[in-house]
């Protein structure tokens, strides 16, 4: 794979920027291919026998586009050493091993710093550098299950869902660490100096706890006790906010959290006498009237197939939409004919 990302309207913001990239599996190269998009040099370090993701093909092509890719034995004293050399001139190195696996190389920060004071070092790990959980082993499944987020992860009769989506990996791995990286940049741009940072994976999971964490404070007195599943503001508590079965067996996404969304919904349900049901007008989950109103809107959409409702509220502003499947999406006007969706556009 050459080096140098693909061309586009930002991939010269990180232009100049070089990073060493010992990570493997999903975390770590996600975070770097977001680097590399945006201009980063990235240099791909894999073991002789290769990235793990490797066989999966397309999924490692996807992480790691834009990259160059080379080998090192990290068990031969000469293979480190040229490492080492290629991290002397480096302005981040990113690696998702566990703790002390660094400094049984000669990788740890005191010998890189060294070398280079301004390098950037950035840990990605699943329970962090120090305790007892620091060197156990884990997946997306684990950190997602002791950090509190699984049991958030639930249909509101109870059951829990294994996600295809790596929570875990993606928004408490790939993102915090990059910007922890990018933050660090500039610090050692600003001041010479740079850090190594550790981004646990669970920790990171259960401070995106937020809305679980304040929602159970509002709740409670009404409850008698924490929000379990189908009960709480955002997980199937309110009629507004919910998930809807169609005559079809698909399902309709209604976010109409706002109460003008709600009100626009309304209009589209045809039903004015529900608009001061609402939450901002008092009706909030665990009261009669907030599940009173939530069977008589799932009766409702359960009336029509998804494709009816769809085309209901395609020019409705209520914030309620189809639930697509993949291959749906993927055609949908928004990603169509984009080979490589990315999160973010040049608008000026």
């Amino acid at each position: 794979m050459s080096g140098g990302a693909a061309a586009g309207p930002l991939s010269g913001l990180l232009s100049g920027l070089r990073v060493i990239d010992l990570t493997r599996n999903l975390p770590g190269p996600f975070s770097t291919r977001m680097l590399a998009d945006l201009g980063a040099e990235i240099v791909k370090v894999e073991p002789p026998e290769g990235d793990p993701a490797r066989p999966l093909g397309t999924l490692f092509e996807a992480l790691n586009h834009g990259k160059e890719c080379r080998k090192v034995d990290f068990r031969n004293e000469a293979d480190l050493a040229t490492l080492r050399d290629w991290l002397a001139t480096a302005d981040v190195m990113v690696d998702s091993f566990r703790p002390g696996v660094l400094q049984g190389m000669g990788l740890d920060a005191a010998t890189l710093h060294a070398l280079n004071p301004k390098l950037v070092m950035v840990s990605i790990t699943g329970y962090g550098q120090t305790g007892a959980w620091a060197n156990k082993a884990g997946h997306d499944l684990n950190f997602m299950a002791l950090s509190g987020v699984l049991d958030q992860v639930r249909a509101p009769t109870g059951e829990l869902a294994l996600s295809n989506v790596q929570w875990g990996d993606l928004a408490a791995g790939s993102s915090m660490a990059t910007i922890a990286i990018l933050a660090a940049v500039i610090e050692s741009r600003r001041t010479g100096k740079g850090r190594h940072i550790d981004v646990s994976m669970t920790h990171g999971l259960h401070a995106h706890l937020v809305m679980p964490k304040s929602t159970a404070t509002l709740l409670a007195p009404i409850l008698g006790r924490r929000p379990r599943a189908g009960e709480d503001m955002l997980n199937g508590g309110l009629p507004c906010y919910n998930l809807y079965a169609t005559a079809d067996g698909r399902h309709l996404a209604v976010g109409a959290l706002e109460f003008k969304f709600w009100k626009a919904a309304c209009e589209v349900f045809e039903r004015p006498d529900w608009v001061n049901r609402h939450w901002q007008r008092g009706a909030l989950p665990g009261t009669p009237d907030c599940a009173s109103l939530k069977a008589e809107v799932a009766a409702l959409v359960a009336s029509q197939p998804l494709a009816f409702w769809a085309h209901r509220f395609e020019g409705a502003d209520a914030c309620v939409t189809p639930v697509l499947t993949l291959e749906e999406a993927q055609a949908h006007p928004l990603f169509a004919g984009q080979a490589s969706v990315q999160a973010w556009q040049q608008v000026a």
